[in-house]
């Protein structure tokens, strides 16, 4: 933590939510040691948030593992209900994959992260599998950008200065200026393609989806391969289909 707690932090709460998030896609079920080390905490205290997510019904474990169970969804449930997106793009999304037969999926910004909030997968073309809770660097990701593309310029600045920018492959944009620039278009025109830039043979594309005050509230996004379409395709197909799609979810939020 980069700053000292005040008087109204409640540190265990902290750690034991730390707990929680130590767990991903990469890290389904770890031993209490491995999430002792992801989580930041000591051992003593990980066994002891383990012990008590496991009686809650949160955790399970083998006598050697840990990893989540079903019931942990229930602590995001009321803000994503509280949104009404998934309900609302859900059909939207549906109708757009199977006209691309291709993975349709719609994000929100949360800190650093584009957060998946609706997802309708065709096939697998990442490494690590994607679910509803899933999260991916705004600064690499075609939803990401499209999200940080409704942010006035010093706070886009400001966040990018301050966040993590791994090179996740040779082509990842990781320098500011340049990102700056790159979401500067996104927001010009209207859309973002990411080609190979949070996955090799990964190419994405985005859209932004408005609330009722015009402001970006959420993100639909298409991802392919490379040897499924040329950019030149994704642009010229891909994302005037996703922009009509888009527009029809407006107006159901309206």
């Amino acid at each position: 933590m980069s700053e000292p707690p005040s008087e109204d932090f409640v540190q265990s709460l902290a750690r034991g939510l730390a707990v929680i998030a130590a767990f991903d896609g990469n890290h389904p079920e770890m031993t209490l040691s491995e999430v002792a080390r992801r989580a930041d905490v000591p051992a003593a205290a990980a066994r002891r948030f383990l012990r008590t997510l496991e009686k809650l019904g949160y955790v399970r474990s083998d006598g050697r593992s840990f990893r989540l169970t079903p019931r942990v969804l229930e602590l995001g449930y009321g803000y994503l209900s509280s949104l009404s997106l998934p309900e609302v793009m859900e059909p939207h999304l549906r109708e757009l994959s199977a006209e691309l037969a291709e993975s349709v999926s719609a994000g929100v910004l949360d800190e650093d992260d584009v957060v998946y909030v609706a997802r309708i997968p065709t096939r697998r073309i990442m490494s690590v599998s994607i679910t509803l809770g899933s999260r991916f660097p705004a600064f690499a990701t075609s939803m990401g950008r499209v999200l940080l593309a409704g942010l006035p310029e010093a706070e886009l600045r400001e966040r990018l200065r301050s966040a993590p920018r791994e090179r996740f492959t040779p082509a990842t944009l990781v320098d500011v200026d340049e990102l700056v620039a790159e979401i500067t278009r996104v927001r010009e025109r209207g859309w973002s393609i990411v080609d190979g830039e949070l996955e090799e043979g990964l190419r994405s594309m985005a859209v932004p989806v408005h609330g009722r005050d015009g402001a970006i509230v959420a993100a639909l996004n298409v991802s392919t391969s490379v040897g499924r379409h040329a950019v030149e395709t994704i642009e010229s197909e891909f994302v005037p289909r996703a922009r009509e799609t888009a527009a029809a979810i407006e107006a159901d939020l309206r």
